[in-house]
């Protein structure tokens, strides 16, 4: 198969390039980045089938011309609010199979219409599928296995539990941070009282996870509060929600606050928060085993006539904080975006259309475990096995 890596050598995509390199059924990976010096450095320190190409995502002909004689497209170029839908949507038009990180809720709704289009053109399409959301929904999907009904999902993690890239193709203001910002500020759409609903994030949800202490979780936009009701119409309930970290401290609480009142640009409020965690140091936060988790899926329902609570955490040396593993945004996220580009180049997913993580069409367990071997090569983790790095927490 040949793929081209949109935003190949930026530093959540670099992690997937490196993986699928390796992979037989991949025959040829070009690295496309705005920036093109980044990509000709990135590509000559891997393997012989890569190499690389300038490519301006927001030029629609350059972006289409690109895209011919490719197979699969590898999108890893953000912000996806902005370049999310135009990618996919050429992607579709031009015949290729397409893998993202995507983790904005407004695009993926829309990459979501595209369903009946990528059909049209046996094209499968799975949007948000790097670590939240993507592992996440994973976990979140075991959880919901576990019971005979579901009412209520959540999907969470540590905001301070993953290291940003020191090594990235961008400039500018990062674009994970601006997602973020774009993410806790004005309204995100969560799904409450069987119904979706616009409300302000970072509001309080008290989580009771299966064995610890109840914890306070923030309401954070993202896709997995919208695809799983988009998935399981059944639901009543689904919130994504973060915690850890700096989420309750004053100075981010001060900066969002300026956002919404109009003060400051969300560029510039980025922008802050990146030289702030630049300039504080590292965290020596340790995670006992009361803590919350660094990233997980609870499922709240019935097992039986029982009302029941699952919780499905990803556990072990990668996600320690505390640890000497130093997993990185770039590692988690470019993992399982590297596995579904597996899966698509040896044919193991027959369907087509345009898919969230959690849709059916891959089954959790065997990702998570070839996710977590891709970490062991990484050097991330000593065993990738699924009962060394999840566990799963029942209420009964």
């Amino acid at each position: 198969m040949k793929i081209l890596a949109i935003g190949g050598s930026g530093g959540m995509g670099r992690f997937a390039v490196d993986a699928a390199q390796h992979f037989d059924s991949v025959e040829r990976i070009v690295v496309a980045d705005l920036n093109e010096s980044s990509a000709q450095d990135f590509a000559a320190q891997l393997n012989n089938k890569v190499s690389s190409m300038g490519l301006d995502v927001s030029d629609d002909v350059a972006l289409r011309k690109a895209m011919a004689n490719t197979d699969l497209v590898i999108n890893t170029c953000g912000p996806f609010y902005r370049y999310g839908v135009p990618v996919l949507q050429a992607a579709i038009d031009t015949g290729c199979h397409y893998v993202d990180i995507c983790d904005d809720w407004e695009p993926t709704v829309e990459m979501l219409k595209l369903d009946q289009q990528a059909k049209d053109a046996d094209v499968c399409a799975i949007v948000g599928l790097g670590a939240s959301p993507g592992i996440s929904n994973m976990l979140a999907l075991i959880a919901m296995q576990e019971l005979d009904s579901v009412a209520t999902l959540y999907t969470g993690w540590d905001l301070g539990g993953a290291t940003p890239e020191g090594e990235s193709s961008q400039a500018g203001v990062n674009a994970a941070m601006l997602h973020g910002i774009e993410q806790m500020t004005g309204k995100v759409r969560i799904y409450r009282n069987g119904a979706f609903e616009l409300t302000k994030p970072m509001a309080p949800v008290s989580v009771r996870f299966p064995g610890l202490t109840p914890f306070q979780g923030y309401i954070f936009g993202h896709p997995e509060a919208v695809t799983f009701p988009y998935n399981f119409p059944q639901l009543r309930e689904s919130i994504n929600l973060a915690h850890g970290g700096d989420i309750d401290s004053w100075l981010l609480k001060g900066i969002l606050a300026l956002v919404n009142r109009g003060l400051i640009s969300r560029s510039r409020a980025a922008a802050l928060l990146t030289w702030f965690e630049k300039h504080r140091g590292a965290s020596h936060e340790k995670r006992d085993s009361d803590a919350p988790p660094a990233m997980y899926g609870m499922a709240i329902g019935t097992k039986g006539a029982e009302v029941a609570v699952v919780g499905v955490a990803w556990v072990g040396e990668a996600v320690e904080i505390d640890g000497d593993s130093g997993l990185s945004m770039g590692e988690v996220t470019g993992a399982p975006l590297a596995c579904g580009a597996k899966l698509l180049s040896e044919g193991q997913i027959k369907k087509t259309g345009v898919f969230s993580p959690e849709a059916g069409h891959i089954e959790p367990r065997d990702f998570l475990t070839e996710v977590f071997a891709q970490l062991e090569k990484f050097g991330k983790l000593s065993s990738s096995a699924l009962e060394d790095n999840i566990r799963i927490s029942r209420s009964w």
